[in-house]
């Protein structure tokens, strides 16, 4: 029987264990949901004065029972993390004081505290200071919103007074879709494995099973291209924000479909829309092999240029981190750009003039910023260098340069610069970090599960081609290649959501 062959039985056997494995997945999805979750637990409950039986503590730090009313210190050491599934920002702090948590130490007086952080997270230190609501009053210690990924923690190391050890200890507060509760965990610097013994044995077999199903196909050498494959040479040029999907695109293409030269050329969403009026008007009828991505619609006048509508792009103010702002108002963006801010000073930062970096009039990052965001135009460039006005009465420094690239180091070198990119692009650097805008965070995962609908910095990725390019063309193929399959995954990857997804597909049917 020919079903009956090595291949078929493989195949058969892998699907059974994944339709057994889809089963228990979504079982223990149903039992355990994926939340947000804070964990804490004591680590050290110790004396450090003199015990309650008139002996030494356990930590022999006799100074402490010379000090007024330290006879009967405490030494507590509390573990705070996110053990959930997902990452907790400074947002998802339901209380409405400044801070986000409460650490009650029943019938004991906080004498001081010290804040530890692992050294891969040092940058958590910034969280907590004065400002972001650390003190302590009595037995109860407030606690900045502290963002923390999936498995980070941080420690607090608490000097008592008044009271003995093993005396209640608990966290208060609240997380949005979310818990805090107590740690029980007997070994606390452990974790547990991340899967049980059962997923790993599936998770063997499952293996086995695909290695073995496709060392037959190999052996077999029975190798076709892809569906939708063609020959021939291809140009794409535009956004320079979606140069990095374009880049991984072309060379996964290029992989794929044996014959095929996909070359990126991009110099940003303005130039590509000339470059292919031009190339259409020069092939004289003919659909050009040119494909231009544009950070939104194309100018009028451009009839003639046949859209798609491939991903919504995030964009997001990036700030140098010597002004510690951390949030903007809508309002204030627009006076900044009108020149009427010249030091931030004026919006509660350090003493330091306000420097604007922008991007050329070609780019698309640029016009989705003036159209999304300001609602009007920038002001004229006053600066060569990004530094010094090269027209003294001018309000501020505001510089242009010629890609994102470029706009993130200079931000990120100059002190007081402001600037923008492409989401992920603005992830990648030292020295500046991301603005939320009107409290809204730029956030993928926000936006994909409707609750990014009200950041205003964000925009359709176009793909367009000057005519309708024949089905069998390179042009027509990798389009659809894009905007499909392992398209849609590249696309996920660099943080745009794509149009064909069901959150995409209503964002880009609505804007």
């Amino acid at each position: 029987m020919e079903w009956l062959s090595a291949e078929n039985v493989v195949a058969v056997c892998t699907a059974v264990l994944g339709i057994l494995t889809s089963a228990g997945v979504l079982w223990y999805e149903r039992r355990v949901p994926r939340r947000k979750r804070i964990g804490y637990r004591v680590q050290l409950d110790t004396p450090i004065g003199r015990d309650g039986h008139g002996g030494r503590a356990n930590v022999r730090l006799g100074w402490f029972a010379e000090a007024p009313g330290m006879e009967d210190a405490t030494l507590v050491l509390l573990r705070i993390e996110n053990d959930g599934s997902q990452s907790i920002d400074e947002s998802d702090y339901t209380r409405r004081e400044v801070h986000g948590l409460e650490a009650v130490f029943s019938d004991r007086t906080i004498r001081g505290v010290v804040v530890s952080v692992p050294r891969a997270a040092a940058y958590l230190m910034g969280h907590f200071t004065e400002t972001a609501g650390l003190r302590y009053h009595g037995g109860t210690l407030c606690i900045p919103r502290v963002p923390l990924n999936r498995g980070q923690h941080y420690k607090l190391l608490v000097v008592l007074s008044g009271g003995r050890v093993g005396r209640e200890v608990r966290i208060e507060g609240g997380i949005k879709e979310g818990e805090i509760k107590p740690n029980r965990s007997t070994t606390p610097d452990d974790k547990p494995p991340l899967f049980s013994r059962a997923a790993r044995v599936i998770t063997v077999l499952l293996t086995v099973c695909v290695v073995v199903l496709a060392g037959i196909i190999v052996v077999r050498d029975d190798s076709r291209p892809p569906m939708g494959c063609a020959k021939g040479e291809l140009t794409i040029t535009g956004s320079t924000a979606f140069a990095p999907v374009l880049e991984e695109l072309a060379d996964k293409y290029e992989e794929d479909c044996e014959g095929s030269t996909v070359t990126v050329d991009t110099h940003g969403s303005t130039a590509g829309i000339r470059a292919l009026a031009e190339a259409g008007a020069d092939a004289q009828g003919g659909s050009p092999a040119v494909i231009t991505l544009s950070d939104g619609p194309k100018p009028s006048g451009y009839a003639q240029l046949r859209e798609s509508r491939v991903a919504v792009s995030l964009f997001a103010l990036v700030l140098n981190d010597e002004v510690p702002l951390k949030n903007l108002e809508l309002s204030d963006v627009r006076r900044l750009y009108r020149g009427e801010i010249r030091n931030w000073n004026e919006l509660g930062g350090p003493d330091l003039p306000v420097r604007l970096v922008s991007r050329d009039a070609n780019s698309g990052t640029r016009q989705v910023f003036q159209r999304r965001v300001l609602e009007a135009g920038e002001l004229a460039n006053t600066s060569l260098d990004c530094l010094n006005k090269d027209t003294p009465d001018a309000p501020v420094v505001r510089c242009e340069l010629d890609s994102t690239e470029q706009v993130l180091k200079t931000v990120a070198k100059v002190p007081g610069a402001i600037g923008y990119s492409e989401l992920r692009a603005a992830t990648s650097l030292k020295g500046l970090h991301r603005l939320n805008l009107d409290n809204r965070q730029p956030s993928l995962d926000a936006l994909e599960h409707g609750a990014g609908d009200g950041y205003p910095y964000r925009e359709i990725e176009y793909a367009y081609t000057y005519g309708q390019p024949p089905a069998d063309s390179l042009a027509s193929s990798f389009l659809t290649y894009m905007r499909r399959g392992s398209g849609q995954d590249v696309i996920r990857t660099h943080g745009h959501l794509p149009c064909a997804t069901p959150e995409g597909l209503r964002i880009c049917g609505e804007e």
